[in-house]
């Protein structure tokens, strides 16, 4: 990142990295998996739930899915639940 974001332009749930929400989008359609994982897993823990959609969809959640590396292992486990249960109703 070349300009370090300002507190008006960080979502909240970066509150402790210098990242705007054009970083984040700009990740999140990039090719590096790693960060892609790491901005995923981030909105998840810590995105209210109308935000979480805001910047994804369910098929990035599902297709990045085996990458996420949750700080919490209840966290995984919601979210493969949530995945299972979404999936017979797509």
């Amino acid at each position: 990142m070349t300009e370090r974001a300002t507190t008006a332009q960080r979502p909240y749930f970066f509150w402790d990295y210098d990242i705007s929400e054009e970083d984040i989008r700009r990740i999140l359609r990039g090719d590096n998996e790693v960060e892609k994982a790491w901005v995923i897993t981030r909105i998840l823990e810590y995105a209210r739930w109308e935000d979480i959609w805001r910047y994804l969809t369910l098929n990035d959640v599902r297709e990045n899915y085996e990458q996420l590396r949750f700080r919490w292992p209840q966290d995984r486990e919601l979210w493969a639940h949530a995945l299972e249960r979404w999936s017979h109703h797509d």
